[in-house]
């Protein structure tokens, strides 16, 4: 099965299981019908998983909120849960109920306080999941495993780069260009320790694919061996320049 329905079944499965407890125990909603407060938390659930996709690399990969990892879940708690309060919000609307603007701040509240507790429960997990120091893969090991998605042509390449393409992520090497299924984000993930840098949102670039460096209106440009140029926006270049690429 490809990574990345593996990954959209197991979102699926963290939703329908969060979503599962909550109305077990009646969090928020006790008076509504089972089946109503279970289609809200999916919906709800779903809208923090989305957001977190962004939030999370932003808040503890990128450091947007600095190196303090309670600040970092507080952080990341507090944007998820803005998204989250206005999916609640038009649910609840929809079926007749809209909440006084006066109590939103409360019920950000309550909200907050679960995406913190999630928030939390995820940083652990992801803690658990870090490979045994002195076991972790060498980079060309985790770009090996990266090229077994791509057709038998590419098994041995180089790996350059990979850029994001709406749902799809094209996959830059030594024998060419490849589409696969894939969101950036999960790419990062595997590719973490692969000898590269995320250039800009949509560009994760080897630090072995880069050929040149150029200007292009006072924007920086990593040139590929293939041709090829990755943008670099100004949150990577600390980045890009730590990895000795500008």
């Amino acid at each position: 099965m490809p990574q990345y329905l593996k990954n959209r079944l197991r979102d699926a499965a963290v939703i329908l299981g969060i979503s599962a407890m909550l109305t077990f125990f009646g969090v928020y909603d006790q008076n509504s019908a089972v089946w109503v407060r279970f289609l809200m938390w999916v919906v709800t659930c779903t809208v923090g998983v989305t957001t977190s996709d962004f939030v999370i690399p932003l808040i503890f990969q990128r450091k947007m909120a600095g190196d303090v990892l309670p600040v970092q879940a507080i952080t990341a708690a507090a944007i998820i849960s803005v998204p989250v309060l206005l999916s609640l919000y038009l649910f609840m609307g929809l079926f007749g109920f809209w909440l006084p603007m006066h109590l939103l701040p409360l019920q950000f509240i309550y909200v907050f306080a679960i995406s913190l507790v999630l928030t939390l429960a995820a940083m652990l997990i992801s803690r658990a999941r870090r490979p045994v120091p002195g076991t972790a893969p060498v980079p060309a090991d985790a770009a090996r495993r990266f090229l077994e998605r791509l057709p038998l042509k590419y098994r041995g390449a180089d790996l350059w780069a990979v850029s994001s393409e709406d749902h799809y992520l094209r996959v830059h090497t030594s024998r060419g260009e490849e589409l696969i299924l894939m969101r950036l984000a999960d790419a990062l993930r595997e590719l973490d320790g692969a000898g590269g840098v995320q250039t800009h949102r949509s560009w994760w670039v080897a630090k072995d694919g880069v050929q040149e460096t150029r200007r292009d209106n006072g924007k920086l440009m990593l040139v590929l061996k293939s041709g090829a140029e990755a943008p670099v926006s100004r949150t990577y270049q600390q980045d890009v320049r730590k990895a000795g690429l500008a």
